[in-house]
């Protein structure tokens, strides 16, 4: 079982992030316009996941933000920005925030925390999702994953972008 912290506090995540070079796990989350977003829906281009608690959190808004500005530079490429948030919350911040470049997903209603091995089972953030990064190449392989071993911080953008630029 994997540990994070928040604070420093240990938290512990079932399961475990899938490895570079496997399948990448099929998942099924929820669009803001409530419509099912699957892994296939992606074939064909590069995906990356960036997992987190909430978009109600400054450090997650931050790698949303983020990701918006930066996509632009890798072509065939999608961001999706996976948490438990509702489908709602996320339009209303995406809206707000004129978020365009990347795409939000809610986990509320499906098992992706199991089987990506971010869920979080215990702490005051049990039942939400782990920092985290997955990048997906066009064929469904995973590419490489990044931990964020404290909730708190940013995740690492370089190591995504520079994935990115290895798997052109």
């Amino acid at each position: 079982m994997e540990t994070v912290t928040l604070q420093g506090n240990p938290m512990h995540i079932i399961g475990t992030l899938p490895h570079a070079g496997s399948v990448a796990p099929d998942f099924a989350l929820t669009a803001r316009d409530l419509s099912d977003i699957s892994l296939n829906d992606y074939k064909g281009k590069r995906l990356v996941l960036n997992i987190f608690p909430s978009l109600d959190t400054d450090v997650c808004a931050a790698s949303v933000r983020h990701f918006n500005q930066d996509i632009s530079e890798f072509p065939d490429t999608v961001v999706l920005c996976v948490s438990m948030d509702l489908p709602f919350a996320a339009a209303r911040f995406c809206t707000i925030n004129g978020i365009k470049n990347v795409e939000t997903a809610s986990a509320f209603r499906s098992d992706f925390g199991k089987s990506y091995g971010v869920e979080l089972v215990d702490g005051p953030l049990r039942g939400l999702l782990a920092r985290a990064l997955v990048v997906i190449d066009r064929d469904g392989r995973v590419l490489g994953t990044s931990l964020c071993n404290e909730i708190t911080e940013e995740p690492d953008y370089d190591f995504a972008k520079n994935l990115l630029k290895e798997n052109a």
